[in-house]
């Protein structure tokens, strides 16, 4: 099952066109192998951010077993690895270095960790009132996918590194022996599989919470341009000249507001924030319906906010601009 396709951009340079199709090629493949298969969840180009550290990974598979993520690379003419696993690819019979897109991935992977494993109480939940298995239990795997006309020298490159890699065309065959997902009957007979599983409830509850993490920078650059100027600063405010001098001005935000209402009938006044799987939200006492407290910052447009409870008193906190506000 796609849960989110890969985010339309506007590539200029001929390496950024070739990137973008060789991650539109990745995602065909695995949209044609698993979009229609309950228990595999697909999240293409996902970009999240944990304890101020951003990572973007371009495929993120969810199993019942476990995770695969994905990084693509268009790698046209030669690649290798040497002993040191370091990297290096020919274009137009030159030879240049490059970074490790393994180690990329794995520095993606352990901020997803990190992420699930923060949220674990709120995203799977308790079983009779026991903590179920934490996210470090299940299977982790990452791969680098590279364009199908690349050339590979797998005999002087560690196999570590040669069993992450490979091409377009045979990615579904890797995830599927890698995944190794037998129907129900099977699970349940066979003893000698060993392996924690999710079941679909806590599997739709993982994809939930992870696509309700994505930031959209281009949504969120949108809406930046389409907010109104902020308002000059009044006479009676004094900015201190260091900041000027810097560039910077200091804008007061009184008149900066968060319009927390209901999303589906706009009810502002009848409302009783709530506490649930996904956080804060509100629940409106006019339509019954609910909507989250968490929403972009009114002053940036920045959906990287936090919300906070203190007592009776609800705060929206912006991690990029530090802009904070009482909401409910």
């Amino acid at each position: 099952m796609i849960l989110k396709t890969k985010s339309p951009q506007n590539a200029q340079s001929p390496q950024a066109v070739a990137g973008l199709k060789q991650e539109q090629n990745v995602a065909f493949f695995l949209r044609r192998a698993f979009k229609d298969h309950p228990e595999v969840l697909v999240i293409n180009d996902f970009k999240f951010s944990f304890n101020d550290e951003t990572a973007q990974i371009d495929h993120l598979i969810i199993y019942p077993y476990g995770f695969v993520l994905i990084e693509s690379k268009s790698i046209k003419g030669h690649v290798k690895v040497n002993k040191q696993q370091e990297w290096t690819r020919s274009y137009n019979k030159q030879w240049s270095g490059m970074p490790s897109p393994i180690k990329q991935v794995e520095l993606q992977q352990a901020l997803l960790k990190e992420l699930l494993k923060h949220h674990r109480s709120e995203i799977i939940g308790k079983l009779l009132g026991i903590k179920q298995q934490g996210f470090n239990l299940r299977r982790w795997d990452h791969l680098c996918a590279i364009s199908s006309n690349a050339v590979i020298d797998r005999e002087s490159m560690p196999t570590s590194i040669s069993d992450k890699l490979v091409k377009s065309e045979f990615l579904v065959e890797k995830l599927n022996r890698i995944m190794n997902i037998k129907n129900k009957f099977m699970r349940a007979v066979n003893f000698n599989d060993t392996r924690p599983d999710f079941n679909q409830a806590e599997l739709d509850s993982i994809g939930s919470f992870l696509v309700s993490q994505h930031i959209d920078t281009k949504a969120t650059t949108k809406l930046a341009a389409v907010s109104s100027p902020i308002q000059p600063i009044p006479a009676s405010v004094t900015t201190p000249q260091s900041l000027v001098q810097a560039g910077i001005s200091t804008v007061t935000t009184t008149n900066i507001q968060s319009a927390l209402c209901c999303k589906h009938c706009g009810e502002s006044n009848n409302i009783t924030p709530m506490y649930g799987k996904f956080g804060y939200y509100i629940k409106c006492n006019q339509c019954t319906k609910n909507t989250p407290m968490k929403q972009a910052c009114p002053k940036c447009q920045s959906k990287n906010t936090k919300v906070q409870k203190r007592q009776e008193t609800y705060s929206l906190n912006c991690q990029e601009c530090s802009f904070g506000q009482q909401i409910v």
